[in-house]
């Protein structure tokens, strides 16, 4: 993201040999200061910019609940029906590449009246949108009502937002650098070394831009993959050298 900078310039008493270059709404300034010391003249050229920068980030991850029940007379019974189901469950999982870190199993055994009645759970984490649905697919087919698949959850990893606030901030330095050249190049300078760079802002917070256009009414929305957006405000000062300045 560029910013459009204007600059306004405003010379000083010669008595001071100052010539200073300001625009604060946009975040530049240049200083370049003459001072007489034993008669020689020792130039402090410098360029300071601000560079902003925004990222979006969609989520990377998404968690998916399948759910099993069952009621028999016999805690036997219901267990080896439950653990046929989640064993096929979990055999349609691993089959789709999901390591087993990344599900966990919960089971409940209950007794209502003359029966005993069993819940259980599977919690599977994919980081492969496709291989969710496709495990959902399967599932629903081969084991119809006797399975619950819930409403994917879709969320961002630790390492994506890491990620995103780096990218931000690369990006914000990337972009006052541009400027400050391109300022330099105006004013017949040439872009030296960085001076400082220091991260004055940043931001993050959730994108509101589902489009709910083109979708009828009665129909069930699709599950939203939610977006989070991080910006960046950089200051960052580079030296100056003439052009026309030999090279040593």
């Amino acid at each position: 993201m560029e910013n459009q900078s204007r600059v306004f310039a405003e010379i000083l008493p010669a008595a001071a040999r100052e010539f200073a270059v300001k625009e604060k709404e946009h975040g530049f300034e240049m200083r370049v200061v003459n001072s007489q010391n034993t008669g020689n003249v020792n130039q402090a050229r410098e360029v300071q910019v601000t560079g902003i920068a925004e990222v979006c980030c969609p989520a990377d991850r998404v968690s998916l609940r399948v759910s099993v029940a069952n009621s028999k007379e016999s805690v036997n019974e219901v267990t080896n029906s439950i653990t046929r189901r989640l064993e096929y469950i979990l055999q349609s999982v691993r089959q789709h590449g999901v390591s087993e870190r990344d599900t966990s199993v919960r089971r409940f055994l209950h007794r209502e009246a003359e029966q005993y009645h069993m819940e259980a759970e599977v919690k599977v984490t994919f980081s492969d949108f496709d291989k969710m649905e496709r495990v959902c697919s399967v599932l629903l087919e081969k084991l119809d009502k006797s399975v619950c698949v819930g409403t994917p959850h879709f969320f961002h990893s630790a390492e994506s937002l890491s990620q995103m606030r780096r990218r931000a901030c690369v990006s914000a330095v990337e972009n006052a650098q541009q400027k400050a050249c391109e300022v330099s190049q105006l004013l017949g300078q040439t872009l030296g070394p960085p001076l400082q760079v220091r991260e004055e802002e940043t931001r993050e917070w959730r994108s509101e831009d589902e489009e709910d256009g083109g979708k009828c009414q009665d129909s069930a929305p699709l599950p939203h993959i939610p977006n989070i957006r991080a910006s960046s405000r950089v200051s960052v000062s580079f030296s100056l050298r003439d052009r026309s300045r030999k090279k040593l």
